[in-house]
């Protein structure tokens, strides 16, 4: 569900900044969530959809992206309307809550 090593690569990369970051990505990404259901037509959704994939690939949120991804490709194919969103929402609950603790275990 996460991609550690890509974690800890940007945390080797970002040194003291990586906490900064991470409280950014997951304020981004709640906004991101949010602003999915006043998407009002399937290229609104793609390009929400295409932020959250980025967003959660920089973090190593890995499933979550995948799941972004399959849903930006569904409205840019003009199914919109298909792409489920709560499950995109489960998905990212669930990888928030393993990253916060994978990064707590990793800190001790």
């Amino acid at each position: 569900m996460i991609d550690w090593a890509q974690v800890d690569e940007l945390r080797d990369d970002m040194g003291d900044a990586f906490a900064d970051i991470v409280a950014v990505f997951l304020e981004e990404v709640t906004e991101g969530l949010a602003q999915l259901d006043d998407c009002n037509d399937d290229g609104a959704l793609a390009a929400g959809l295409h932020f959250l994939k980025g967003a959660a690939l920089n973090l190593g949120f890995r499933d979550f992206a995948t799941l972004c991804a399959e849903g930006e490709h569904q409205a840019n194919a003009g199914r919109g309307g298909q792409v489920d969103l709560a499950a995109i929402r489960r998905c990212h609950a669930t990888s928030r809550e393993q990253f916060l603790a994978g990064l707590a275990q990793r800190a001790a």
